[in-house]
């Protein structure tokens, strides 16, 4: 038996006929909760594993409750693909209407749940004026950490969110074009949580990039580094006795990683909840000297 192997490119080219995007399904964060109140038993972080679990939760029912969202104009999502520019991205269209009452609306939901501390650290949100909000989502938008209130970060998070999946759900894929920055999600520009092994249908055992914002994903092969497409001394790290289905990919020429979740080793797997309750490996990838090149926004600033 004759084995042919092909180069990044190649490989490439023969996917040519694969789903390049994915867009969000209808029960994203439904889905999501479900996978995260599994994940809390017996987790030294279990606590915060289902605190997160019912705000994807009130996510959901943000989803389903919030009006028709209203796509880009056509001749907006044409140019923008022939450009190869993300659609949705957060410079073109700035905060989406009704952002803040669906910040204000999750924290409602959430709050009853909470210890004293945690529905004291919140109470900003429901407390503070617009432009206060206004200026927590671009910092977080923007990736200025520095500027954040980590406590209110996790719901503004999913605010917008829930605004962002909406819009993406409005979308073909063949109205947008692969990213000019593969590490970038084509849809709205954000960077990836994380990235998954897809099982079943078309995307059976391919790899797609999972958006921090809109909840898009992309393809991208598994030879390289889905950060700056290097190909060489890739290695791939797990806990001992930890999740088995979530590995840390690094790479020694942008000393980046980022983890992929395989769901071949569990279906249930979710790129967002499980890279959230593997953050130990975060820590090790650390210390190791490696950065990562995607964020999620619940990880980043612990417990609300």
């Amino acid at each position: 038996m004759t084995t042919t192997l092909l180069q990044p490119g190649e490989i490439e080219a023969a996917a040519g006929s694969i789903p390049g995007l994915l867009l969000p399904p209808a029960d994203l964060f439904l889905s999501r909760a479900r996978r995260l109140e599994q994940l809390a038993e017996g987790h030294p972080i279990g606590d915060y594993l289902r605190f997160v679990g019912r705000l994807a939760r009130a996510q959901q029912e943000c989803l389903e409750a919030g009006p028709a969202a209203e796509p880009p104009a056509s001749e907006r999502l044409a140019r923008c693909r022939e450009h190869q520019m993300p659609p949705l991205s957060p410079a073109g269209l700035g905060l989406p209407d009704g952002w803040r009452d669906t910040a204000r609306q999750l924290t409602r939901t959430v709050l009853p749940s909470l210890p004293a501390t945690g529905q004291a650290a919140l109470g900003s949100v429901l407390e503070k004026p617009d432009a206060w909000l206004d200026e927590q989502a671009l910092h977080l938008l923007d990736g200025n950490i520095q500027g954040l209130d980590a406590a209110v970060a996790p719901i503004v998070g999913a605010a917008l969110q829930v605004h962002w999946t909406r819009l993406a759900r409005q979308l073909e894929p063949a109205q947008v074009a692969r990213p000019e920055h593969p590490n970038l999600c084509p849809v709205c520009g954000a960077h990836p949580v994380s990235s998954v092994v897809r099982i079943g249908g078309a995307e059976n055992g391919l790899r797609y990039l999972h958006c921090a914002l809109c909840s898009a994903e992309w393809h991208v092969v598994r030879a390289k580094c889905s950060n700056c497409d290097n190909t060489r001394g890739i290695a791939h790290y797990h806990l001992e006795g930890g999740n088995k289905a979530v590995q840390a990919e690094s790479c020694p020429a942008c000393q980046s990683y980022l983890k992929i979740v395989q769901q071949e080793k569990d279906p249930l797997a979710d790129p967002v909840a499980d890279d959230l309750a593997t953050l130990t490996l975060n820590l090790l990838m650390d210390e190791a000297g490696f950065a990562p090149s995607g964020i999620n926004w619940c990880l980043i600033h612990g417990h609300p």
